[in-house]
């Protein structure tokens, strides 16, 4: 991950990957305060942005997106994912709560994992590997689900 981030930093300083919309990128640990960790690809954020009408949420994940390119395989697609959520926090989260009770059983990849004080997250798994952690805290039920949709494997979600 470490190498990845700073090869990333290097195509950034010679102007590899261009700004999206002449935003100003944050770093990573500010992109994983606002929950935009596992958001990559600035595809990922149009896909957001079908869903998710809030102006400033779809700017900040533009700030902190990389460009994809606009081949078809470039988008990722994960064989499963942890939803990871605190048992004890759960009453703060109620779309979480409305996911895991009502719309869980439709995607067959994705199990629930209590970890005491972990906020929610979305760890995106490929082949029982970890690959991206996506903080879910704010996102609404329906968005928890259409973002499972487009990232597991079809055969994953109903």
């Amino acid at each position: 991950m470490g190498m990845c981030l700073f090869i990333y930093a290097l195509f950034f300083l010679f102007g590899v990957v261009p700004l999206v919309s002449n935003a100003q990128q944050l770093s990573s640990k500010e992109c994983e305060n606002l929950g935009f960790t596992g958001l990559a690809l600035c595809s990922d954020c149009n896909t957001f942005a079908e869903y998710v009408k809030d102006q400033g949420l779809l700017s900040d994940c533009l700030k902190c997106c990389a460009e994809d390119s606009n081949d078809a395989t470039s988008k990722i697609i994960y064989s499963g994912a942890v939803l990871e959520v605190c048992m004890r926090k759960l009453v703060f989260y109620p779309e979480i709560v409305g996911f895991i009770e009502e719309e869980k059983e439709k995607f067959p990849s994705v199990r629930v994992q209590y970890v005491f004080n972990s906020p929610p997250k979305l760890i995106m798994l490929d082949d029982g590997q970890q690959k991206e952690t996506i903080r879910v805290d704010n996102w609404k039920r329906e968005h928890i689900m259409q973002f499972l949709r487009e990232k597991l494997k079809t055969t994953a979600a109903v």
